[in-house]
């Protein structure tokens, strides 16, 4: 059922553009959980912005109709955060693949981490590249047999979840499309944290994945964090249930910092007030022009 709530309809969010995505592949669950929690939100679809970088997950922008700029490969989060500071008003949302984002992109994740950029970075996890054919990605585990290792890889696997606390990310949450009403709810709380908020969802790739990264494994595997007695406010319990990752699909929010700092889009605007204030008046700019009008050195008009 598509959600309804603030006068909005998920189906106010999607495209008519039909998705090409391979069927069952669970960036089918990602888009209509999205569109769920933007529909709570409740922001019209011409303030909001969805960048994304290459891949099979970052077509997702195309989806829906809110403005959207599918970029180069790796380079979603400095276009995200580009237009954040350029119009501010905006609802910014950065979505890609773990390739994207751990690969090519991870230079400039912790770079939005330390700035607190009040924007939400969406990462669509499968531990493969299926755009090109079932590469080794970057959070690919330890033996993992693709076309480009076929012996098993040798690779130590990113863990998303431990590096972006590690970063100091302010918020920290995972999610999969096996629980969509979990994964709708992550996702509208993580666009309403007021700073970079990142959500990792293990999105299965249904062609190149591997049967335990499938949609039955997770509903059979799942954890909820929502169901025990976790406190999502202590950074370094967050980052010791972020040690699982690979072994345990925990889901939920892993860290939410009670006390977020100013974002870095508010510092900015912030700064451009008080040196507005600080300006000289126009009349006395015009009047040192006048001054300094025929001396030496003085270029012509």
């Amino acid at each position: 059922m598509d959600a309804t709530r603030n006068g909005h309809d998920a189906r106010e969010y999607k495209s008519d553009l039909k998705p090409i995505w391979c069927p069952g592949c669970g960036d089918f669950g990602v888009l209509t959980a999205l569109t769920r929690a933007l529909a709570n939100v409740g922001r019209p679809p011409h303030e909001i912005a969805l960048v994304s970088g290459i891949g099979c997950s970052s077509r997702i922008p195309g989806y829906t109709t809110a403005y959207g700029f599918n970029s180069v490969h790796g380079r979603a989060l400095p276009i995200a955060q580009g237009i954040k500071l350029a119009n501010p008003d905006l609802l910014v949302i950065a979505a890609g693949g773990d390739g994207d984002g751990f690969s090519i992109g991870g230079g400039h994740l912790p770079h939005v981490v330390r700035r607190n950029v009040d924007l939400t970075y969406i990462v669509m996890d499968n531990q493969v590249y299926g755009l090109t054919k079932g590469q080794l990605s970057p959070t690919a585990a330890l033996g993992t047999h693709t076309v480009t290792s076929p012996e098993g890889s040798l690779e130590a696997p990113v863990n998303p979840l431990l590096y972006v606390l590690a970063y100091g990310a302010r918020f920290v949450a995972q999610g999969t499309p096996a629980d969509m009403a979990g994964l709708s709810a992550i996702l509208e709380e993580a666009i309403r944290f007021p700073g970079f908020a990142f959500v990792n969802v293990q999105s299965p790739c249904v062609t190149f994945g591997a049967p335990e990264q499938q949609l039955k494994a997770h509903k059979e595997g799942l954890k909820q964090l929502a169901k025990i007695d976790y406190d999502p406010t202590h950074r370094m319990k967050a980052m010791a249930l972020a040690q699982t990752y690979g072994r345990e699909l925990w889901t939920g929010v892993f860290y939410r910092d009670p006390s977020p700092p100013p974002t870095y889009d508010a510092l900015v605007r912030e700064r451009q007030r008080a040196l507005a204030a600080d300006a000289l008046p126009r009349e006395r700019i015009l009047e040192l022009f006048a001054q300094h009008d025929g001396e030496p050195g003085r270029a012509e008009a």
